[in-house]
């Protein structure tokens, strides 16, 4: 498995998790605070070295009848900048309902709100790249003799 970062674009901040070396697990990262995109860019390349990256995977928040709206728009204009950026691949994983899955594994946590809000971004990059993760176990495994 490839290491992976996976990102929840947001306009205020950039959530980051990183895959386990055996693509088992997600690791939350500390979140980007957006400032320019080539400030932004330059952040968020700077982990990908650091980290040894392989792809990255970019939550894309589609609309509910899966068509993509303005943000969906904005998540794929930052990806293929990073991707530019970084010369890394880059994969976009529908994120429907990852903010709020994330916010539901804080309340039943216990989490208070103050707390809530500086992990929330982390937590949905987290949900992306697990997800992603998940879907590229199920994939068939490449033979080294397929023609």
């Amino acid at each position: 498995m490839r290491r992976a970062l996976g990102l929840d674009v947001g306009d205020k901040t950039v959530g980051l998790a990183l895959s386990d070396e055996l693509g088992f697990t997600a690791q939350g990262l500390p979140t980007v605070q957006r400032k320019s995109v080539e400030a932004d860019l330059a952040a968020v390349a700077a982990v990908c070295s650091e980290r040894s990256v392989e792809v990255l995977v970019v939550g894309l928040p589609l609309n509910m009848d899966g068509s993509e709206g303005p943000r969906a728009q904005k998540s794929r204009r930052f990806g293929d900048a990073l991707g530019a950026k970084t010369g890394l691949p880059v994969e976009y994983q529908d994120e429907r309902l990852s903010t709020v899955q994330a916010e539901r594994v804080l309340l039943d946590a216990d989490v208070s709100r103050k707390k809530r809000k500086k992990v929330i971004d982390m937590l949905a990059a987290q949900v992306i790249l697990q997800s992603w993760m998940e879907i590229q176990s199920y994939k068939a495994p490449e033979r080294a003799d397929d023609p």
